[in-house]
């Protein structure tokens, strides 16, 4: 299953600039069958987890979080870029490669103590999962895991999130 979802994967040279080999998931996503294969994967690992709550980063893992939030029946938390949500948000500053950039999760989306899983299409470098970790423990809840449908290997991400929040890393696609 996983072989088949990998061929569905769009690899571009040079996006979004030149040294970067983007890995495009749109080539899969308009596939129905393959779409359905991706979310399936991560609702098979996390089923039987005690999960109230996902957590899906700004963009794509709003694409990742809702469909598996509505099968697995539980809420969903957008967490987004700085000044995007109308409501009170908790902040979280991160790293980039040049400079910094920040994410933001009302502080409202999760009673203390609530069980969240935190998802994106993609780990990289884990600089913006370890803020999505960070916007949760501000609200006292806590984290189920990561889950990423692919994940970069050699950037850092997951000994990242390892060490910073020791929790389970998930990946259907290593790269």
């Amino acid at each position: 299953m996983v072989t088949d979802i990998k061929e569905k994967i769009r690899a571009i040279q040079d996006f979004p600039k030149k040294g970067i080999l983007f890995r495009d998931i749109t080539t899969a996503l308009k596939d129905a069958d393959t779409m359905k294969k991706m979310v399936d994967f991560l609702y098979e690992h996390y089923k039987d987890k005690e999960i109230d709550y996902i957590a899906g980063m700004e963009s794509r893992g709003f694409i990742v979080g809702m469909p598996l939030a509505y099968k697995l029946n539980v809420g969903f938390i957008p967490v987004r870029k700085p000044h995007k949500l109308p409501a009170e948000t908790y902040q979280q500053i991160y790293e980039l490669e040049y400079g910094t950039d920040m994410i933001e999760m009302h502080k409202d989306a999760v009673e203390e103590g609530s069980n969240v899983l935190i998802v994106d299409d993609l780990l990289a470098t884990g600089g913006t999962a370890c803020a999505a970790c960070k916007l949760i423990h501000q609200a006292k809840a806590n984290i189920v895991g990561t889950a990423f449908w692919i994940e970069l290997n050699g950037l850092g991400g997951r000994e990242k999130l390892k060490q910073q929040e020791d929790c389970e890393v998930l990946s259907m696609l290593q790269y």
